[in-house]
């Protein structure tokens, strides 16, 4: 059975920093990708970060030089630091991970999401 852990998350201050955390476990294969994405109300749910098998990271260029993420890949696990937080980073922050299924399609995993709310 596959799971979806996270946590962290919270209020910060306008320039503070949070630390959010995921692992999935239990799937058939080490996971391809792990990324986090975010949304914001009324709005579709968007790629925060994400880093791949091999180290490849990318990044929206919203939290460019303010987040980081980084893997565990043999534990399928990630955190997603973020530092320098602004208004505009509140939302809720979902954990995702995929991997080829080997039939042409993938198995993409999604946690529950994280509230952060930045505010003064």
């Amino acid at each position: 059975q596959v799971q979806v852990v996270e946590s962290g998350g919270g209020l910060a201050q306008p320039g503070g920093s949070l630390t959010l955390s995921c692992i999935i476990t239990g799937t058939p294969s080490e996971l391809y990708e792990m990324a986090w994405y975010r949304q914001r109300p009324s709005e579709e749910r968007r790629m925060v970060a994400f880093e791949r098998k091999g180290g490849e990271v990318n990044y929206n260029p919203y939290v460019t030089g303010r987040f980081t993420i980084a893997r565990e890949t043999d534990r399928n696990a990630c955190i997603l630091q973020m530092n320098d937080l602004v208004v505009e980073d509140t939302a809720t922050y979902y954990c995702n991970g995929w991997a080829p299924d080997g039939l042409g399609g993938v198995l993409d995993y999604w946690g529950q999401g994280l509230q952060v709310t930045v505010s003064s």
